[in-house]
């Protein structure tokens, strides 16, 4: 898929989000003949959208996931057997019966309803919170602040990492809005560098901690599309006089090196299943297809408009004056505030000073806060919000998929299938959790583990209800991990589907002659040669058998698709074909089943578990924060040893890994050099070289 990024069009900011979108591939039974490029990539800066109720909806009806079905044990592991089958004749799944599923809006919301304490329960409390650990008390009257820059992760951080976890952001806003040591919130938001599935989590909290009276504010020094839709759900908006305004529209570049291949002396032979499928054409064209053209020009509607229509709901305008707005290239402060984007221009100092008057601080008194690192530390017990006996076990995948851990990689940097797996069978065989929630935050990776991970997670759904949740994307393999499960929740821009194959190799013939290289080999078999000789093209043959191979992967993972969501094989050809479908299309088309976030997947777990809506339970965290600090070490160890592997693994990477099939989006393989790059130069320049092509 041609690299393709979703950037502001001004100067003044670095791009804000460089989310990456690759191939989704499916895994064949046996070893694959194939190996797909992993250089190209579609990159969204993507925006979150106001929400109309999307079409009619179909969630997973095969009994195998049917939580409530009266079906004996016996009976769901035939059905998952079945499922495992070929699809019928005419094109339809070899199911019994394919039932309509459940709309959207027939689903609970999992909307928050803040809830006064009784008495007795704020008493309670507030001895907790006399006898708290040193680490969890908080001045009475205290203002959380965030810093809400820089990188959002899906998964959990312990105390040894940088950056900003979503869940924890997301717990301390619930936490604060409960805790009556806490005043309120004082966000200073600046460039960000996540996906607007968990941009749009964040503003859902801000709206839900501001059911509890107490007052929320931002500060934007820095401010784009991403960040003036976070400040926006905020009760009062304030900026320096200097501060970047970056608010001039959306576009999308796509980049494409056949031209530089060919200088140097490289082929690459590309075999594309799937019209929409642009993994491989920013290697193989010099210009975008018309189908990927089609594709991204719905997907940049989609976000440019969802943003419009919720900035002019926010503001109270209408969407053709926040339009006209934009179009004027306004970058003046002063403008802003007179147009009413925000409420005032100052210093982060005089906000202070302004929250000093409001909280009846005296000037020369420090103003109590307490910071976004203090405040995670903070039980929820402390607060009065424990759970109960019902448990629902969370299990994250954030990342590229990988089936083992690779001597490169650090730990918490992706999704480990055979460690994943271990989390899956660890809840299925215990009787302690109600439901699970699988929460995805992954473009993909190799496909193999997709499929292991797939399997689990079905065996799983036939014992006790399954619920996806999507984050940023899920998609290629992100997507064949949610769709085993009974339901799937996105967010209105949560990159998804992208159904299709993309695989090929490089024929290196001209350039070994540029540089005076030679390679000869000797083999035995027909196709011993077939991803062996790199420097030669294809023989008639060996391309007849890997365009056959391409068409058999996609037609499995077509298949699988079909009969996962309940659909006809020729209906999921319609929506397949590789394409990349924001979430709310996706739901109308049968790909997802509701709309919403964490919360929403809660409560549909709810419901297939059958527990009342209004009782709470308890959210069961399966990873661990991190990275550890063994875990740390160890990863420095890694990049200082073994560097002759290291590479070897790279250039594996570059180009066709090991022989199998990967379904991932591609660029994510950079992730494996994360934190390794700073203890090496090469590695650095190498990933800066690489992410530029």
């Amino acid at each position: 898929m041609s690299k393709l990024i979703l950037l502001h069009t001004s100067h003044h900011l670095t791009p804000i989000h460089r989310r990456v979108l690759n191939a989704a591939v499916l895994t064949p039974l046996s070893k694959p003949l194939l190996t797909p490029f992993s250089l190209s990539g579609l990159r969204l800066q993507c925006l979150r959208s106001s929400f109309s109720p999307p079409l009619s909806l179909r969630s997973l009806s095969a009994r195998a996931f049917d939580s409530s079905s009266s079906s004996s044990s016996s009976t769901k592991e035939e059905e998952l057997k079945q499922i495992d089958g070929e699809s019928g004749p005419q094109g339809k799944v070899n199911s019994e019966s394919v039932n309509t599923g459940t709309p959207d809006k027939d689903y609970p919301t999992g909307e928050f309803q803040f809830q006064k304490m009784s008495s007795w329960k704020s008493f309670v409390v507030k001895l907790r919170m006399l006898i708290a650990l040193p680490w969890e008390r908080v001045k009475k009257g205290s203002v959380l602040t965030m810093k809400l820059r820089g990188q959002v992760s899906d998964q959990l951080k312990s105390r040894f990492s940088s950056g900003l976890s979503l869940p924890q952001i997301c717990e301390n806003l619930v936490k604060a809005a409960y805790d009556p040591r806490i005043s309120g919130v004082y966000l200073q938001i600046e460039s960000l560098n996540c996906g607007w599935g968990k941009v749009e989590e964040i503003r859902r909290h801000i709206l839900d901690f501001k059911k509890s009276g107490k007052f929320i504010l931002a500060y934007v020094p820095a401010c784009g599309e991403k960040e003036y839709y976070l400040a926006s759900a905020c009760q009062e908006i304030y900026a320096p006089p200097s501060a970047y305004f970056s608010l001039f529209g959306l576009t999308v570049q796509a980049s494409f090196v056949r031209g530089v291949l060919e200088n140097v002396g490289i082929e690459p032979q590309v075999e594309r299943i799937g019209k929409y499928k642009s993994a491989g054409d920013q290697l193989a064209r010099k210009t975008m297809s018309e189908e990927n053209c089609e594709m991204l020009t719905a997907l940049l509607d989609n976000i440019y408009g969802n943003w419009l229509d919720v900035i002019s709901s926010t503001r109270g305008k209408k969407r053709e004056d926040i339009e006209n707005f934009i179009n004027e290239g306004v970058y003046q402060v002063d403008k802003f505030k007179e147009e009413g984007w925000i409420t005032n221009i100052h210093y982060d100092d005089e906000v202070i000073s302004l929250l000093k008057e409001r909280l009846g601080v005296q000037k020369e008194k420090v103003l109590p806060m307490v910071d976004y690192r203090k405040y995670s530390k903070v039980r929820q017990s402390t607060v009065g919000l424990s759970g109960s006996k019902d448990k629902i076990a969370i299990i994250r995948a954030s990342g590229s998929i990988s089936r083992v851990r690779g001597s490169f990689s650090l730990p918490g940097s992706g999704i480990i299938g055979e460690q994943f797996i271990e989390k899956i069978r660890s809840v299925r065989e215990s009787k302690k959790y109600k439901a699970a929630i699988i929460r995805i935050d992954s473009p993909g990776g190799d496909a193999l583990a997709s499929d292991l991970m797939w399997r689990e997670i079905r065996l799983l759904a036939a014992s006790k209800p399954v619920i996806a949740s999507m984050s940023d994307v899920a998609a290629s393999g992100g997507y064949y991990m949610a769709m085993a499960a009974d339901t799937i929740v996105a967010e209105n821009l949560t990159l998804t589907g992208s159904i299709g194959v993309v695989t090929g190799k490089f024929n290196l013939g001209k350039l070994y002659e540029k540089i005076g290289f030679n390679k000869e080999i000797i083999s035995r078999g027909k196709y011993a040669e077939l991803l062996a000789a790199e420097q030669r093209s294809f023989r008639p043959e060996e391309a007849e058998l890997f365009a056959k191979s391409a068409q058999n992967a996609y037609k499995q993972f077509r298949d699988k698709a079909a009969f996962s969501r309940s659909m006809t094989v020729d209906k999921m050809e319609e929506v397949a074909q590789g394409r990349v479908w924001a979430g709310k299309d996706a739901a109308s088309r049968g790909l997802v089943d509701a709309i919403g976030g964490l919360s929403r997947a809660v409560a549909i777990a709810k419901l297939k578990a059958n527990i009342p809506q209004d009782r709470q339970v308890t959210l069961v965290e399966l990873a661990r924060p991190s990275p550890t600090l063994p875990e740390i070490l160890s990863g420095i160890g890694s990049s200082l040893v073994g560097v002759d592997r290291t590479m070897k693994e790279l250039l594996q990477d570059l180009t066709f890994g090991d022989g199998g099939v990967q379904a991932r989006m591609e660029g994510i393989m950079f992730q494996r050099l994360e934190g390794a790059s700073q203890a090496n130069p090469i590695f650095s320049l190498l990933k800066d070289y690489l992410s530029s092509l």
